[in-house]
């Protein structure tokens, strides 16, 4: 009993997550379908922000708009889970391979169920794009596969003030991914936030996850240790 009591407090953080981030995002799906609460204020919130366009700051948004892209993420991601093969077991890569693959399963299938419009063309920075609005798929799939560094691979650094300047790094270009997606037009305010909460949520459940599997691989490796010493 004590050991199942342990075990869910460990769990108690993703739990919460989940709970937070997935009704975030039910709550934001509603305003889309009924077009008012805060999905009401994003054609101003468009406006604000295309009224302070400049050569600088749409120069940094075109740049993580790249980073964000589907060719970038998927090469990242693809290059994520050979260290995590390498450095951390099959199973960290196979954890980290479905978390991607759910991202962007989650992308193509909530775009065609919500099936919303993109903001209009006249203020679009960038080449015509004919897919919905909601979710953004660069919000999306940044976030889950920066997500999945913080969780799998930067807890291997030794170095606290490295591990610190890591998550801060992240947390930073995810915004600023999103951000961009809003700046350049492709994008509503509403359909970053709920790229932010499906993201929440699945890198909350591989955290979840990646907990047994390494005390698991920590035992393993205590045992090995173990019969190392005994056969000397």
């Amino acid at each position: 009993m004590t050991l199942i009591r342990s075990h869910l407090a460990r769990l108690a953080g993703p739990i919460a997550t989940i709970g937070l981030a997935g009704a975030s995002f039910l709550a934001l799906t509603d305003s889309v379908r009924e077009g008012d609460g805060i999905a009401g204020h994003d054609p101003s919130l468009t406006a604000d922000l295309v009224g302070h366009r400049a050569g600088a700051l749409t120069a940094i948004a075109q740049v993580l708009t790249f980073i964000g892209s589907e060719v970038i993420v998927g090469v990242s991601a693809l290059g994520l889970i050979i260290v995590l093969l390498e450095r951390r077991g099959p199973r960290y890569a196979i954890v980290a391979a479905a978390a991607m693959a759910t991202s962007a399963a989650m992308t193509v299938g909530v775009k065609m169920a919500v099936a919303r419009v993109r903001p209009g063309t006249a203020d679009r920075l960038g080449p015509s794009d004919s897919t919905y609005s909601f979710p953004s798929g660069h919000s999306l799939n940044s976030a889950v596969l920066l997500g999945l560094v913080c969780v799998l691979l930067v807890p291997l650094l030794r170095n606290r003030r490295a591990r610190i300047g890591a998550y801060g790094a992240a947390t930073l270009l995810a915004a600023g991914i999103g951000a961009s997606r809003v700046y350049l037009g492709y994008h509503w305010t509403t359909d970053v936030l709920a790229s932010w909460a499906i993201a929440s949520v699945i890198v909350a459940i591989v955290h979840g996850v990646s907990r047994p599997l390494t005390r698991s691989q920590e035992r393993s490796g205590s045992s090995q240790v173990d019969r190392d010493t005994v056969d000397s």
